[in-house]
């Protein structure tokens, strides 16, 4: 495993990360496997891993004597309590609350990098960024990241941290694949141009690299689980996705590749990221993820990406699920 650094922070992580999102009651509820799951991604190299509040618990147990040797990563932002407004979201109130529940559940006493799961427009960004410079003042954070922000928040960020002098943010966390190349014509510049490392998320694109959606066995409707903009497969847009898909799993064959690997390879061999972040559910599925940080695609096979998949391009503009799918009200003209 070849470690690369991580912005301009000195640490140094693996091309792969470890997703920990499908342990537990959103995948592998079977607490044991994920940690033999972790485990063997550990011992394969992977010093970097990424979770959240609902799968923190099972990290922090699979961690155990192991801490020192990993880059651990996790966010806050996202409902906690359908009940209570407050447990959300951006503010101070929550962030310095929630930071306790995951060190708690994590069992450790520092967060590596913790990371803001998705912007909040109605949030002061000084309010966020002033609550996290404490706790890296406090020790209990080491660094600090954003998520899905579009390329203006990045830099907005970024100002406000100068003006204000506090910590800013040294990594940003977007979606990104063959099939959602949107972040290359703003997202990524903008990370580049402030020395931020880049922890790409969905290399699999929801499942469609997987080889699981294909023409000749195409899954049905969207269910609740599903969100029928993005697994509908009587839309044109994503119509146009199994087209791409088919020729991509034909050029991977080509390559001497499966379609997995041609498509994680791809993520990491963009000189503007740093990490892909992996989500195995199964040990099967991390073991196919595995040959891929090892894999550099030559010229001709990424030109023959470029002709199916243009840079720039989302194929399906829902994928995007940085900004907003649709203006807000007060940015419409009426």
């Amino acid at each position: 495993m070849q470690y690369r650094p991580l912005g301009r922070t000195g640490v140094r992580v693996s091309p792969l990360c470890l997703g920990a999102m499908m342990f537990g009651p959103w995948g592998n509820e079977d607490e044991a496997d994920s940690i033999r799951i972790i485990h063997r991604a550990l011992d394969a190299g992977v010093n970097f891993v990424d979770t959240a509040d609902v799968s923190e618990e099972i990290v922090g147990k699979a961690l155990k004597g192991r801490r020192d040797n990993v880059f651990l990563a996790t966010k806050f932002f996202m409902p906690m309590d359908q009940d209570d407004p407050n447990q959300r979201g951006g503010s101070r109130r929550w962030i310095i609350r929630e930071v306790e529940n995951s060190l708690r559940r994590l069992g450790t006493d520092h967060i590596d990098l913790y990371q803001v799961h998705r912007p909040s427009p109605e949030t002061d960004m000084a309010e966020t960024l002033g609550a996290l410079s404490d706790l890296v003042h406090q020790g209990k954070v080491r660094y600090i990241g954003s998520s899905s922000y579009s390329g203006s928040q990045i830099v907005e960020a970024q100002w406000v941290s100068g003006e204000r002098r506090l910590e800013r943010f040294v990594t940003e966390q977007p979606p990104y694949s063959v099939l959602v190349r949107g972040i290359e014509e703003d997202v990524l510049p903008a990370v580049r141009r402030h020395g931020m490392g880049t922890l790409t998320y969905s290399p699999l694109s929801g499942g469609w690299l997987s080889g699981r959606y294909r023409k000749h066995a195409a899954e049905g409707p969207a269910s609740a689980a599903r969100p029928q903009a993005r697994f509908d497969m009587s839309t044109p847009a994503n119509q146009r996705k199994l087209d791409a898909v088919e020729q991509l799993a034909v050029l991977a064959e080509k390559a001497g590749l499966t379609l997995i690997e041609l498509a994680v390879a791809f993520v990491i061999n963009h000189p503007g990221v740093t990490s892909a972040i992996i989500g195995p559910r199964t040990m099967d599925q991390l073991e196919a993820f595995l040959p891929a940080a090892d894999v550099t695609l030559p010229a001709d096979v990424l030109d023959a990406i470029d002709d199916i998949v243009a840079p720039g391009v989302t194929v399906n503009p829902v994928d995007n699920s940085y900004g907003d799918f649709e203006l807000r009200a007060d940015q419409r003209r009426r």
